[in-house]
């Protein structure tokens, strides 16, 4: 139905913050949807999909140059049906059209623009597009014509490179199992990571530098299996270069999205929800290895500034902030040494200044020309860091400068919350409670689960992906489930509310029911029961975030402990073989999937708390596991009154450990043999360890 108002195209009626962004363009944009694909054929033309995100910088840019530009609309609305994607609400829809992109070019990113027939297959794909043709790269204003031109005359050939390009991208995504993995894959994956590891500031690989906390989670794992490695030195010389470095907020705390120099300095200034959640598990687990306050202090931060610009009234997390504030990108972080000096005085200023290395003609440099702008990234030294991590001056400070930056325009908050995203957020802050005993953590977290569970749930007990502006849509893909599953088992070691371990349970069902794939093994990225796109993928690299099937490999070797299921743990050896062979050819890109397969290779454990909630020796046993790094131990808690029959129609292995008078006791547990029940903490923590 055609809008009205001629200041607005149909994503004036969507929920999506990015789509909501396009709305008074003069393209005649669509969502996804039937009624668009009807009007290609219809009107026999291809269709123009941009796929994008409400955070990104360059979808900012290509939107002011072109999409908001009455020229480029104009050829846009003549030569296409044009369609906007938010590839955070629409994950499968971006997953499938990146893959055939970076088949056809090599690369991709965002934003990404896809030409295709009106059935669905791409002839042509690109990122960014600038309006007009500059430093080699064709502009819109010549693209259009060109490709309309083709459309009208040379189609047979069109038509012919899709199907060639469908049919490689499906011969190329196709996995077929492989043989089961060992141990050694784990020394692979630490000597590719190893091979690739920045030894002087952290991180993997060449610019941009992106933080992938999953990396630092398993070689944590791996320190712990081989003390002697390196694994150690390259996890804490990379959190501690980011901590130190532009890419962390030192006002208003948090993670910047990636870095573009190896050092950490000039960060992509979006804060996403992802980032803060894994980097405050990595932070989280690398205080349990280390004692050292830095690392607790990070986590405490990252929860700080995701409770103060990231949580909804209700409890759930919003999805990302901007990189750009009043059209300038890192506007709000940037800093001017005489503003400095203006808001502290000179005394203080000059200090702030030493410290946080800012000077008159500033450290972030122009995006076009390189010059110098007068504008600075406070960062620190290795030393400074040390210094002042606990100095009350420099957070008197900070906060004078927190306060001051509060009154400019903010970068804008995309608010809709994801299921997926959310999730990882209810692990971080479960599992940041147990190694803090920090309840306000774990309450948080809880909020957030309910309000999952309740309103991003349907009756028949799936997931809906996004919610916002109180209205929940979107059928639930494998990292929904996967992600909040985690959530929930994480949730369940914080709380022993046997109501979450139901719910971990139930949702792992639902997933094997609508997900797995009987052939092959592995679990589709979009349920059996819903649109099917012109690629159905499963999900195994890691990105920016950890792979749904790595994720829920993880979650079903611990289920299958919990409840003591063989047939999980066979599951989870069905995902690990699906992709085996791709994972011997790249172990470094499946570092989720290495944390899953140290798990399965084990040692592993289960300890079985058995007393009363109250009981100070309970606490005691609950408090020693929680603050140490047991990365492979799961824990259950068996209270003495009539939930205790609840926990062992759940988990039929526990019906057998008993408490012992006036006491708790506990049962730790290898390879389904318990060993003699102990009271005493020290010797649990030895059976443990």
């Amino acid at each position: 139905m055609e809008n009205s108002n001629r200041f607005l195209n149909r994503l004036s009626s969507e929920k999506s913050p990015y789509l909501l962004q396009h709305a008074a363009n003069p393209v005649d944009w669509y969502p996804w949807c039937d009624e668009a694909f009807n009007k290609a054929r219809s009107e026999d033309k291809p269709v123009f999909l941009s796929i994008g995100y409400s955070t990104c910088h360059w979808c900012h840019v290509m939107a002011h140059e072109s999409f908001e530009d009455p020229d480029v609309a104009a050829l846009l609305n003549n030569a296409f049906v044009c369609i906007k994607v938010d590839r955070e609400e629409r994950p499968d829809i971006d997953a499938a059209y990146m893959a055939l992109c970076q088949m056809m070019t090599g690369s991709g990113g965002w934003p990404l623009t896809i030409i295709m027939t009106p059935d669905k297959k791409p002839f042509f794909a690109a990122t960014y597009i600038p309006k007009e043709t500059r430093f080699g790269r064709t502009g819109m204003l010549e693209i259009i014509p060109r490709i309309q031109e083709l459309w009208l005359f040379h189609r047979e050939y069109i038509l012919q490179d899709a199907q060639n390009i469908i049919s490689r991208t499906h011969e190329y995504s196709r996995t077929e199992p492989g043989n089961a993995l060992d141990a050694s894959i784990l020394r692979s994956s630490y000597q590719h990571l190893r091979n690739i590891f920045d030894v002087r500031d952290g991180g993997f690989g060449s610019v941009p530098k992106f933080p992938t906390p999953h990396n630092l989670l398993f070689l944590l794992r791996y320190h712990k299996r081989s003390p002697r490695s390196k694994a150690l030195l390259m996890v804490e010389t990379t959190l501690w270069k980011m901590r130190a470095g532009g890419i962390y907020d030192h006002v208003g705390f948090g993670f910047h999205r990636y870095s573009t120099d190896p050092f950490w300095l000039v960060p992509h200034f979006e804060k996403m929800l992802y980032d803060q959640a894994l980097l405050c598990m990595a932070y989280t687990e690398a205080y349990q290895v280390t004692g050292k306050q830095i690392y607790l202090q990070t986590a405490e931060e990252i929860i700080s500034y995701v409770f103060r610009d990231m949580t909804s009234p209700d409890g759930a997390f919003y999805s990302a902030e901007d990189a750009d504030s009043e059209g300038k990108e890192g506007g709000f972080y940037l800093w001017r040494a005489d503003d400095i000096e203006r808001i502290l005085g000179q005394e203080d200023a000059t200090y702030f200044r030493q410290l946080f290395h800012i000077n008159k003609r500033g450290n972030f440099h122009d995006e076009t020309t390189g010059a110098r702008t007068g504008l600075n990234i406070p960062h620190l030294t290795d030393s400074g860091l040390e210094a002042v991590h606990n100095d009350p001056r420099v957070r008197t400070i900070l906060k004078k400068l927190f306060i001051q930056r509060e009154k400019r325009v903010h970068p804008h908050k995309d608010d809709k919350i994801l299921t997926d995203w959310n999730g990882l957020m209810i692990a971080a802050l479960a599992k940041a409670g147990k190694a803090m005993s920090e309840k306000k953590y774990i309450f948080a977290a809880e909020a957030a689960a309910l309000f999952i569970l309740h309103n991003l749930s349907t009756p028949d007990g799936r997931l809906l992906h996004r919610y916002r502006d109180n209205h929940a849509a979107i059928p639930g893909q494998a990292a929904d489930y996967a992600f909040f599953i985690w959530g929930l088992i994480e949730l369940y070691e914080a709380t022993f509310n046997l109501d979450y371990l139901i719910a971990a349970r139930d949702l792992t069902e639902q997933m094997l029911r609508h997900f797995w794939d009987a052939q092959d093994g592995g679990f589709f990225t979009v349920a059996d029961d819903v649109e099917q796109l012109i690629l159905r993928q499963k999900d195994i690299y890691d990105g920016a975030i950890p792979s749904a099937n790595a994720v829920a490999c993880y979650n079903l070797l611990r289920l299958s402990r919990i409840f003591g299921s063989s047939e999980y743990e066979a599951k989870a050896a069905s995902v690990i073989r699906a992709f085996s062979q791709q994972i011997r050819l790249h172990p470094a890109a499946h570092t989720m999937m290495m944390i899953a397969q140290d798990f399965a290779v084990g040692p592993s454990a289960e300890v079985v708390i058995v007393g009363r909630e109250d009981d100070r020796e309970a606490q005691l046993m609950l408090a020693a596991v929680n603050k140490r790094y047991l990365p492979n131990v799961v824990v259950l808690f068996k209270p003495e009154d009539s939930r205790g029959s609840l926990v062992d129609g759940l988990c039929g292995f526990t019906k057998d450990l008993k408490p012992r008078a006036g006491s708790a006791i506990a049962y730790v547990c290898r390879n389904n043999v318990c060993n003699a029940p102990t009271g005493d903490v020290d010797e649990m923590i030895s059976l443990l360890q």
